[in-house]
């Protein structure tokens, strides 16, 4: 049985909880629930980190021993981790006997084998980032004093007899590791801050304190205390058995992936490999560090009071919801902002309007037409055959950049398929089907859109596992989720379907959204809606006294994009029709209202602005997703463009 071994960052107790910390614990339980359905022997890793002087500190503001505020604040992590259903199969507590006698046991190998020596340290020192710092990394204040470049807050200038690890000793080695491995540490970018550091050469690193206590002992000389960053990376091997259990240890490492926020990029993709290197253990396959979350704009302060528990919104939304809406609004990798009101647009959008209704409309048609059992699919006609070859290409894509950890470009191509099936729906028309009485076809058609839902249940279901559960009982399937309902067509014949509430709900918006002025299409008194531009969509703007603020106006997703392909839409004078490179969220389709302005070959290698997150609409049966931003003024019109310094997908703000 193929195994995967994924870990999260080990959380610091001086402080509760909250969604930045959730985020991460979300995207590996996705990922180990993923794997699980793939067929994989799992082990998930998530804990507690808890010495340092920080926890001394804070422990001592509370008038209690740190001892006592580590095992209040782990056990909060552990029962929000319930709430949230993660399916963690061990947490680690760095103030657990195993794992602090595992420390002395790496740290007195790193000292056998030459690694450690002793000496004096003199130099800066952030208590908030438990991190050392060189002169030429500080920051400085209007005022003189001495920042930390990831926090900003003041360092201490400490002098006292440390223990000292070779780490420029392995400098070398890890350059020549990174270049034979270009993915060890994803996304490239942070790759490449890494490579820079490297290449400026490190420097050995101070590994024990005197001053403080509150930590593991260095053995044979317990006046030292061992540096929390060496003892809190060790846990990803004291977890799983070193040094007392060598089988499981040896079945579970290395480490396939480490999830890890960017600020802690340095320790985990050179600090950790060099002290693997000093011990003669094997490198962790991939680091992937992730950007940070903030909330409304907002980095999760507890001083601006927006460190929220994510029960809040699990309570409101949903655990599925919440799951969900991190991972397809906010890209993997990226920094991205965590907000109520693009949660309920998600929810809305795509799992009510897209998914939930889809299954809603067809388990309702064949408890009426079929007493609620599945027919299965009968002889395919061409458009069921095209809708399959699209769900085979799309299992093979999802499964793709699962296993590269994109999760939110496997989601999109999956909603691209929900939006393909709903087409299919709409084009085979089952209620004609059922009005003429053929039932027949009309079985193949509902048959062949029950079992597409089944797989994307099964798909989805390491991201929303409780709906797809949902809908495994609501067509009698009473399995595990697994792999081998992948692929292969009739799986579900026979099957009760029960017909039930909706699978999500609509929320209705609390806030008052801006109204704008609808256009006249000029064939009538209707509104134009989907067969005219999406220029003109662009013309029905706000006017001045209708006024926006900021948080409005940062829903709006505007990102370079290069124009690949251009051609006129069949039938139309207006329309042409455009495939467009937007950088790291891939290749789209829109459709713009600019034909009698631009001929499709000048189009093609501009690089234009785009509304990247408006949701798709169709003009003359063309799918569009986004829209491009033109300025316009009598009847002259030219698109915005920008110059070629900046690539595609990049965003505008």
């Amino acid at each position: 049985m193929k195994k995967f071994y994924i870990t999260t960052p080990i959380y610091y107790v001086n402080a509760e909880p909250h969604i930045g910390s959730s985020y991460t614990t979300i995207i590996g339980d996705i990922l180990a629930r993923y794997k699980r359905m793939m067929g994989y022997d799992v082990f998930y890793l998530t804990g507690t980190d808890e010495h340092g002087q920080k926890i001394a500190q804070a422990a001592k503001e509370r008038g209690v021993e740190p001892q006592q505020l580590c095992d209040e604040l782990a056990q909060k992590f552990k029962e929000l981790w319930k709430e949230l259903e993660i399916t963690n199969d061990y947490f680690i507590r760095t103030t657990d006997e195993h794992h602090m006698k595992t420390v002395q046991f790496f740290v007195s190998k790193m000292m056998e084998n030459g690694d450690i020596y002793k000496g004096t340290y003199e130099g800066w020192y952030c208590v908030p980032c438990e991190t050392y710092w060189n002169e030429d990394e500080l920051e400085h204040s209007e005022d003189g004093k001495h920042l930390c470049p990831s926090c900003k807050r003041e360092v201490q200038l400490i002098r006292e007899e440390n223990y000292f690890f070779k780490l420029s000793k392995y400098n070398e080695p890890l350059l020549k590791h990174f270049k034979e491995n270009p993915d060890f540490v994803e996304p490239d970018f942070r790759r490449n801050e890494m490579l820079k550091i490297l290449e400026s050469g490190l420097k050995d690193l101070s590994i024990t304190r005197t001053t403080l206590k509150w930590g593991i002992p260095m053995p044979n000389d317990p006046e030292h205390v061992i540096y929390v960053w060496v003892d809190a990376l060790i846990n990803y091997v004291s977890a799983i058995g070193y040094p007392d259990n060598m089988e499981t240890f040896n079945k579970w490492w290395p480490a396939d992936v480490h999830l890890i926020g960017k600020e802690i990029n340095r320790f985990h993709s050179l600090i950790w490999p060099a002290m693997l290197m000093s011990v003669g253990l094997p490198l962790p396959k991939k680091i992937f560090a992730h950007g940070w979350l903030t909330v409304n704009g907002q980095k999760i302060s507890k001083s601006l009071g927006n460190a929220i528990d994510p029960r809040e919104y699990v309570k409101k939304y949903g655990n599925d919801v919440v799951r969900y809406y991190l991972v397809r609004d906010i890209v993997f990798g990226k920094d991205g902002d965590f907000s109520e009101e693009n949660l309920v647009k998600r929810l809305n959008s795509d799992l009510a309007n897209d998914y939930g209704n889809l299954l809603h409309r067809t388990l309702a048609m064949i408890v009426k037409h079929f007493d609620a059992q599945i027919p299965g699919i009968g002889e395919l006609e061409e458009l069921d055959k095209k809708l399959v070859e699209n769900y085979e290409k799309t299992r093979q894509a999802y499964i793709e950049l699962m296993d590269r950890y994109r999760i939110t470009e496997a989601l999109e191509i999956l909603w691209q398929f929900i939006g393909d099936l709903n087409k299919y729906f709409d084009e085979a028309k089952p209620w004609i089907l059922a009005k003429e009485g053929n039932k027949g076809r009309l079985g193949t058609v509902l048959s062949l859109v029950t079992e597409s839902i089944f797989k994307v249940a099964t798909l989805v279901s390491c991201v929303m596992p409780n709906s797809s559960r949902e809908i495994y009982s609501r067509l009698s399937v009473s399995e595990a989720f697994s792999e081998k309902f992948l692929e292969g067509w009739n799986i579900l014949k026979g099957n009760k379907v029960v017909h039930g509430e909706p699978l999500f709900k609509k929320i209705e918006k609390t806030e008052k959204e801006v109204q704008k002025p609808q256009k006249s299409n000029k064939q009538g008194d209707k509104p134009m809606e989907k067969q005219e531009s999406v220029v003109s969509q662009a013309e029905n703007v706000v006017s001045l006294e209708e006024l926006i603020d900021i948080d409005y106006f940062k829903r709006v997703d505007l990102r370079v994009a290069k124009i690949l392909s251009a051609e006129k839409v069949e039938k139309s004078e207006k329309l042409v029709k455009l495939q467009i490179d937007l950088g790291e969220l891939g290749t789209r389709q829109i459709v713009a209202g600019i034909a009698q302005f631009y001929k499709p070959e000048e189009l093609v290698g501009r690089l234009i602005v785009v509304v990247a997150n408006l949701k798709p609409a169709k003009l003359m049966g063309i799918e569009s997703r986004g829209m491009l931003l033109a300025a316009k003024k009598n009847d002259k019109l030219t698109l915005l463009t920008v110059s070629g310094e900046i690539g595609p997908g990049a965003k505008i703000s």
